[in-house]
């Protein structure tokens, strides 16, 4: 059997939990190795053709995808084009360079679809594809492209299938790890329906030396089934992980992968079952600084806001979510300050709610009580709108964190294409028609500025609303002291049902410009009552709100989200 040596190794995928396991052993294995794995987009046909050509790679591990099955249905597109498109792209920039010796694509054994429990063979590499979820489609579709490249133009591709692995360093939403870090707290392990949905499940260590072996002694064209015999439901992993904690054992139950092309190059599993729990469960024992609790994520956030309304709910949401957060104590102006905060606090995102003018900012006290302390302030609102905010996306992107920008919907007035009363809001990409306020103004010119950033996710606030009632900045608090509301429809952001959404959108990832209300529109004053009051005009407008539904279907309408999350709260009994 011949033996494949690679010179230059790009491994994609590299900071995720296989990959990293994988590009360790062959770091720690093979010291003339040179292993290339670059933070970058795998669609980026530009970024990956310069890697190949600059690293002069001849061999490439494709361990790059999204597989989080239960966030796939939630976001199918960016699923397709991270799987499908960033292979394709990947496998193209391979065909034009010409160079690539072995071409590993990792696959997922969910493409054979589910299997019946009282089988007698297990899947082997030759089954029928029967993908059953987004996941596993897009998964079956990219190695129909590998394929497809390797007959077409003489790729030597190799696929793998595996099962499920388990070890350190897992994402903590597994359900290994899940189970492993509740009993550690003493909590309950659930289990969906009867856990009798069965799995394999193969050690990461285990894992990494059979793509060990697979890269230098794989036959180009084959796919491997990466099995084990060793199959057990939900219920019998939750009771094996009991019986390592002193509770009660139960049985297996048993189905598998065919696996004997793997063990014909003398590779079969080291690590049994019971080892490798114990195992693992020693690892997260001792390293106890990787969770913070069974429900912790790997966010930590970055507030600039403090003393601001918004800034007070996200506090409080934070604390409920369990994900770590600190308040930014550097000047938006000082580049420096906001560098050492980030260094400090070594933030996943920053949240950016410090904005002059508004009645919702961290910097509206009872000296600026609303947007008219602006027209009298300019060189001040200039400071923190337009220059402050510039300087902290700027900073952030140089650190490569995303910026959640909290903005404004106040730049938009009713016009032609948009008349009163016809429903039609303004999306997106339009361009700001309002300039009746200084205010208005520098958010107009910070948010057009900002479209040149893509680490920046900026949600437009209108007129929001929350369920205490208390709080002065609260516009139900406001209009509750005039003596008029009449005819002028507006749109309405209810905080207590869109925050949580903001950071959902976070930890999703989401970039670009949204519309942030809930869809509909509220009654507010007419034009003459509000000269009466005010010293700059007011922006009146609709936002369409089709793009935040699209993101969140259970979105409610004004109406429906003030009765649910600000009138029912506070019902007098």
């Amino acid at each position: 059997m011949a033996t494949y040596t690679p010179k230059n190794i790009l491994i994609t995928g590299a900071a995720s939990f296989i990959a990293s396991h994988v590009a360790n052993r062959l770091i720690r294995n093979y010291l003339s190795y040179k292993i290339v794995f670059v933070k970058g987009d795998i669609s980026s046909a530009g970024l990956v053709n310069y890697l190949l050509v600059a690293e002069s790679i001849d061999t490439i591990m494709h361990f790059a995808a999204q597989t989080h099955v239960n966030n796939l249905f939630e976001n199918n597109f960016e699923f397709t084009k991270n799987n499908i498109y960033g292979t394709h792209v990947l496998l193209e920039a391979c065909k034009v360079t010409g160079q690539i010796r072995r071409f590993i694509h990792v696959s997922t054994d969910e493409v054979y679809g589910e299997t019946d429990e009282d089988v007698i063979v297990g899947n082997h590499e030759a089954s029928q594809l029967l993908p059953t979820n987004p996941y596993s489609a897009t998964k079956a579709g990219a190695e129909m492209l590998v394929m497809a490249y390797s007959r077409s133009y003489g790729l030597p591709g190799i696929t793998t299938r595996g099962n499920n692995v388990y070890g350190p360093n897992q994402f903590l939403e597994k359900l290994i790890l899940k189970f492993i870090l509740l009993a550690m707290r003493g909590k309950t392990l659930p289990i969906h329906r009867d856990g009798s949905n069965v799995r394999s499940y193969l050690h990461c260590e285990d894992v990494a030396e059979t793509f060990e072996v697979i890269l230098h002694k794989g036959e180009v064209g084959h796919v491997y089934n990466v099995g084990t015999k060793k199959e057990m439901g939900g219920i019998d992993v939750a009771k094996d992980i009991c019986k390592l904690f002193s509770m009660d054992p139960e049985t297996n139950i048993q189905y598998f992968l065919d696996n004997q092309k793997l063990k014909n190059l003398g590779r079969s599993e080291r690590t049994i079952w019971e080892e490798g729990l114990k195992k693992t469960i020693a690892w997260y024992t001792k390293n106890p600084e990787y969770f913070i609790s069974p429900l912790k994520t790997s966010f930590k956030f970055l507030i600039y806001g403090r003393t601001g309304w918004i800034g007070g709910i996200l506090d409080q949401l934070c604390k409920k979510q369990c994900i770590p957060f600190e308040y930014g104590r550097g000047r938006l102006k000082n580049r420096a300050s906001l560098m050492a905060d980030i260094q400090n606090i070594k933030p996943t995102h920053v949240f950016n709610i410090r904005v002059r003018g508004v009645t919702f900012n961290a910097a509206g006290v009872t000296s600026r009580p609303n947007i008219d302390w602006c027209e009298s302030h300019r060189t001040k609102t200039i400071r923190t709108n337009v220059v402050g905010t510039l300087t902290l996306v700027d900073v952030c992107r140089q650190h490569e964190l995303l910026m959640m920008n909290f903005a404004t919907g106040c730049i938009f007035e009713y016009n032609a294409a948009h008349p009163q009363g016809s429903g039609i809001g303004f999306k997106e990409e339009g361009k700001p028609n309002f300039i009746g306020s200084f205010y208005s103004k520098t958010k107009a010119m910070v948010e057009e500025l900002l479209r040149e950033y893509d680490n920046v996710c900026t949600l437009k606030v209108r007129m929001p609303i929350s369920s205490d009632l208390n709080s002065p900045r609260n516009f139900i608090t406001k209009i509750s002291c005039y003596n008029k509301v009449v005819n002028i429809p507006n749109g309405m952001t209810i905080l207590d049902e869109l925050l949580p959404m903001s950071i959902e959108m976070a930890k999703r990832n989401l970039r670009g410009i949204w519309n942030f209300t809930n869809p509909g529109v509220w009654i507010n004053f007419t034009l003459e009552e509000q000269a009466k009051v005010i010293v700059a005009p007011r922006s009146n407008n609709k936002m369409d709100a089709s793009m935040l539904k699209k993101e969140f279907p259970e979105l409610l309408p004004i109406k429906e989200s003030l009765i649910k999350y600000v009138f029912e709260p506070n019902k007098r009994t």
